[in-house]
């Protein structure tokens, strides 16, 4: 049996003449058949979405898109979708073929609703008439084939001409599309449409959308890059050192950071609190929560007899957190306060001392003895009494900083830098730790501005105090070189602090 022509799409070719062309295919699928035996046929990609339309009960003289979106769910949509931000560059790239070639482009989201369109009014109004607006369904299953809805399905760019769309309404019209992916989570998130009358859509079409979608997602690339730094720069600290992880992932399970640096940007299953997962080697670990990441961290194996346990102190930040042999302790905020001057303390403090460190001359020893009650319940024998004191290894972020503060190295400022996500206990009211949180503060700037280098700089300014600190962000300016991207948002920053001021 000879084989069937296929009808190619081509924009030049007057579009009654395609549809002629696809009369028998159309009648076969209407009639609930493939596309028929005899006569031209349609490609096979767009025979296969005819078939998808089909089964989703579609009729070939639906008069338009339908309309999912009011206009509060659009606004809504639109604030959240991530190519939002990103739509001035999209619109300034097609501002001009939009104008002299009477085209309109549409970006949907990944169900195939319309939540930006953008060209010629008179064009823009033509496409109301069939629903190929804000708000409105442009999937597979709502209207038929069609560039959004094919491109969607089949996850590539594709081109849909004249006739071989299902609807009867849209025979006059040509669109080309590409799916938008994002590269966080690896789904599809939108996509970007060009639409426009038959006979002015030519399929080379193609190639510009994709082109527009590789952008788009080049730009989402950019966005993640900056979010994985701030994330990098916040949790990094829960890698160093004993009773540290052994990955960083993000809720899409992206490896952020690791102590195998070629683990970094694999993907790993989705982490959940608590629960186990394999790492790159096959080895397993387990998910524990940090507020935006997640800690990976192999099973700690059951200490061998006279081996003292390791709890680990964050303190620098709100909220604090604590670990012992690498599971998570819940501290409430005097409790915190408590572990951290033992550990400023490591020779021990008795109640009278411990009482006036924490409350001053107000302080009553009764009262530490009960909280030292209540943070035994939890510690065990790890909380020594007589003086009260720690009887385990220690690893504490704020005495690392002091640390990195007192060596004065370059490469430690940087880590320094790093380590601090925000002052000591923020919320305390104990005056020996407000003046350790004073002093830490102090001491990391006054370092910072007269020696820190860009990367160490540009990493404290982005914490709360930094953020609001004329003085550092003229000094991040001062040092970067023009150019720098980094640069010009110092500038920004201490130009509209001096407004403030």
């Amino acid at each position: 049996m000879p084989e069937r022509p296929v009808v190619p799409p081509h924009a030049c070719r007057d579009p009654r003449e395609v549809a002629r062309a696809l009369a028998g295919a159309h009648e076969a699928v209407a009639g609930g058949e493939d596309d028929g035996e005899d006569g031209p046929a349609p490609r096979a990609v767009i025979g296969d979405s005819w078939r998808r339309s089909r089964a989703a009960g579609v009729d070939a003289d639906i008069p338009a898109a339908p309309l999912v979106f009011d206009s509060d769910v659009l606004a809504d949509a639109r604030a959240a979708h991530p190519l939002s931000r990103h739509l001035p560059m999209l619109r300034g790239l097609l501002d001009r073929v939009a104008e002299e070639s009477a085209q309109l482009m549409v970006i949907s989201d990944a169900e195939g609703h319309v939540l930006w369109s953008h060209g010629p009014p008179r064009l823009r109004r033509a496409a109301a008439r069939i629903g190929l607006a804000e708000g409105f369904c442009w999937s597979e299953g709502s209207i038929g084939t069609n560039g959004i809805g094919i491109a969607l399905a089949e996850g590539r760019p594709e081109y849909v001409h004249s006739a071989e769309h299902v609807a009867r309404v849209l025979h006059g019209w040509s669109c080309a599309a590409a799916p938008v992916t994002d590269p966080d989570t690896g789904r599809v998130v939108g996509c970007i449409d060009l639409s426009a009358v038959a006979h002015a859509l030519h399929p080379s079409a193609l190639a510009l959308v994709g082109a527009l979608a590789r952008l788009a997602e080049s730009r989402l690339e950019l966005d993640m890059q900056v979010r994985d730094e701030l994330l990098r720069e916040r949790y990094l600290r829960h890698l160093r050192g004993p009773g540290g992880g052994v990955a960083l992932v993000t809720e899409t399970g992206r490896v952020l950071a690791a102590e195998v640096e070629d683990w970094r940007g694999l993907r790993l299953p989705l982490p959940q609190d608590g629960r186990r997962l394999r790492l790159p080697d096959g080895c397993p670990a387990v998910a524990e929560a940090l507020g935006e990441v997640f800690l990976l961290r192999v099973p700690r194996p059951a200490r061998r007899e006279g081996e003292r346990p390791l709890l680990t102190l964050s303190m620098l930040g709100d909220p604090p957190h604590a670990l012992l042999d690498g599971r998570p302790l819940h501290l409430t905020r005097r409790h915190a306060e408590i572990l951290t001057l033992l550990a400023l303390h490591p020779r021990g403090l008795d109640a009278d001392r411990l009482s006036a460190l924490l409350y001053g001359d107000e302080g009553n020893p009764v009262t530490v003895r009960a909280e030292i009650h209540r943070l035994r319940g939890r510690l065990g024998e790890l909380l020594a009494a007589k003086p009260y004191r720690l009887e385990c290894e220690l690893d504490a972020d704020f005495l690392t900083l002091r640390r990195l503060l007192s060596a004065g190295r370059g490469e430690d400022l940087l880590q320094a830098a790093r380590l601090y996500r925000g002052e000591l206990l923020p919320c305390s009211e104990s005056p020996a730790l407000r003046a350790e949180r004073a002093e830490l503060a102090a001491r990391l700037r006054r370092q910072l501005l007269s020696r820190g280098g860009p990367d160490a700089l540009w990493i404290y300014a982005q914490t709360p105090a930094g953020r609001d600190d004329l003085e550092v962000q003229q000094r991040l300016a001062a040092i970067l070189p023009p150019g720098e991207p980094r640069r010009a948002a110092a500038l920004s920053r201490a130009r509209w602090l001096l407004a403030e001021g």
